[in-house]
């Protein structure tokens, strides 16, 4: 296990910003970490990477308490925060290669030379880091998360602040990444986390309210809302008599909102047989990830 989160707890005076929490993230996995502002995601990255300390439970890197072993699971952690602190008055090469001197890496031009290659950074490599947009500074903040090679990677929004073209660059990286280590990340953008993670945890209030596959929690029915009715004629809504959360799509498909789709197919049935009329299709659509997480979150 390469991440392990036991009844972690995080008080701030009465607020608890992590409540009691518990989940798993074993190596080769790329795990989705989503929750609103303030949900939590960024206090439970900083108590696992060691940078702040919890009020309860535990936090396990590589089977090493991080509390009990600070240095050593720093050594199996990339980490890059969601404020990127950066020393803008160094130049990109100058910057990696005191992270690479802080880590001890052996031949450290080449490593650093790897990483400006990996993160897309070889044109803007001889600046200095305040020179560079935010969406280059967010690559320097990768490439030195990455430089020593870790076992663990710890990302607090990586593709903020990238343009479309940077963020596909980006999310194959993180892919690769993550076909060799562990990787959590945490990001406001669905469509990423759909991208690139089988895994999502969702964090709302400082209580875990899912830990699944993504096919799991877009396949379950608690979340199926959209049920898709073709029709052989053309009715009205009032057909449809006692049904909420009707939705015209054509002249003969209608769509229906849902948290029961069995139930709701039987009723629909049950009108087809009244009122004689024809059932040419009907589908049962997954919902989004965007809509899942409305769902456990509003």
């Amino acid at each position: 296990m390469s991440i392990e989160v036991k009844n972690l707890l995080k008080e701030y005076g009465e607020q608890k910003a992590v409540n009691n929490i518990s989940f798993k993230v074993n190596k080769g996995e790329i795990v989705g970490f989503l929750g609103p502002n303030g949900a939590g995601k960024s206090t439970t990255m900083k108590i696992i990477t060691g940078y702040l300390q919890q009020t309860g439970g535990a936090a396990y890197v590589c089977g090493m308490n991080v509390a009990d072993q600070p240095i050593e699971t720093k050594k199996k952690i990339g980490y890059l925060p969601e404020l990127n602190a950066l020393y803008y008055d160094m130049y990109v090469r100058e910057y990696l290669g005191f992270v690479a001197e802080v880590h001890k890496i052996r031949y450290a031009k080449q490593k650093m030379g790897d990483m400006i290659e990996l993160t897309g950074l070889k044109l803007e490599s001889k600046k200095k880091i305040g020179q560079l947009s935010k969406g280059y500074k967010q690559r320097v903040g990768l490439a030195a998360a990455l430089i020593h090679d870790p076992e663990v990677l710890i990302l607090d929004e990586p593709t903020s602040g990238l343009d479309p073209n940077q963020i596909i660059e980006i999310r194959e990286v993180i892919k690769q990444q993550g076909k060799k280590k562990t990787v959590l990340f945490s990001s406001h953008i669905l469509q990423e986390v759909e991208a690139m993670c089988d895994k999502v945890i969702i964090i709302h209030k400082g209580n875990i309210v899912a830990d699944d596959t993504l096919s799991s929690l877009k396949g379950n029915q608690k979340y199926l809302n959209n049920l898709r009715l073709t029709l052989k004629e053309v009715v009205e809504e009032s057909v449809f008599d006692g049904i909420q959360n009707i939705q015209q799509v054509n002249a003969c498909t209608w769509s229906f909102k849902t948290d029961n789709p069995d139930a709701l197919k039987r009723r629909l049935m049950e009108i087809a047989l009244q009122k004689n009329l024809n059932i040419v299709s009907w589908e049962t659509e997954n919902q989004s990830l965007e809509a899942v997480f409305k769902a456990l979150t509003n």
